[in-house]
Formats: structure tokens, sequence, C-alpha cells
């Protein structure tokens, strides 16, 4: 059951120290099975860094939100468009002690919600988190394929997922 008070809305600038917090402790939660710590450090400080989160607020043809109860952000997801007009996740995380209560199905919903003539909607997840694989096929995602992120060795191994969101 959704927390009581859960609250969705855009990211702002005030926020971007408690998303990267909310990160780094999800990816550390998340990924450091997989990779280790100083792995899982170095791409947390390099992709969830405050400039780089900055520099996602307000993008045209894009969504940068959190979710708060009160004043904390216990999640924060963004996505934009692609070319083709499919809605790509970029970012959905949800802080450990608010997994599995509903709050990632929400914020999901109103994250594609942005971006209502999208056809369908991808993503990108490590093709050893299955707890993630497991939610996102819960919410309709099919596997397209694998690949390796971004095509370097020393990235994540990526499965691609994809739903349709209306029919044409």
């Amino acid at each position: 059951m959704t927390p009581d008070g859960l609250i969705v809305r855009d990211a702002e600038a005030a926020d971007l120290p408690a998303v990267r917090a909310l990160l780094v402790e999800t990816w550390h939660a998340t990924y450091d099975g997989i990779y280790g710590w100083q792995r899982v450090a170095e791409i947390t400080n390099a992709w969830h860094s405050l400039e780089n989160l900055s520099s996602q607020l307000g993008r045209e043809n894009g969504a940068f939100l959190v979710a708060l109860v009160g004043d904390e952000i216990i999640a924060t997801a963004s996505a934009r468009i692609e070319r083709d007009h499919a809605a790509l996740l970029t970012r959905l995380y949800v802080i450990p002690t608010y997994q599995g209560v509903g709050v990632g199905r929400t914020l999901l919903q109103v994250t594609l919600a942005c971006f209502p003539q999208a056809p369908v909607a991808r993503l990108e997840v490590e093709s050893q988190n299955e707890p993630a694989i497991a939610f996102y096929e819960r919410m309709g995602f099919f596997l397209q394929r694998q690949a390796r992120f971004d095509g370097r060795d020393d990235t994540p191994n990526t499965l691609l997922m994809a739903k349709r969101l209306f029919a044409e």
C-alpha cells in the first residue's frame, strides 16, 4: 500500500543534495554485491554528481521527478522523449526502506504520464538486478535484448526492456 501523504512533483535545485544522497544509498544497497563498493562509489560520483543532476533540471522533452513523504525525498525518477517519440526511463530509484510499498509503481505511472503521446516506454536495467527486473515485468515491461551500457566493458551489463503505452 502506497504511503499516506505521498507527493510526486518536479525536482528543484534545492532537492539535489537529497536526491544525490538517495541515489548513493540505493546504488550501494543494490549494486555493491554486483560491482563492489569502490566501483559503485566511482559510478555514483560520476553519474550522480550535483553538477550532473543540476544539468537534468528543466530539460525540454524530459521529466525529473521526486517523491516525498512529508519533507523526506524517498524516490526519484527521470525520463525523456527519444527521436522515435518513445519515452526513455533513465532513472527510477526508491530508498530501500520504502521499496515494496507502491512508491515505485506510483512514481513510474506519474513519470510515464508526462509523455502522453509516447507510443512506447523503454528502459535499461542491470542484468543482475533481479528485483528491478521483476518489478518492471510486473509493470508490463518485456525484454527486448541484452546490451552493454554505452558499449564499454567497464559499465553495467543491461537488459533493454519496453512497454507499449497505447495502441496506434
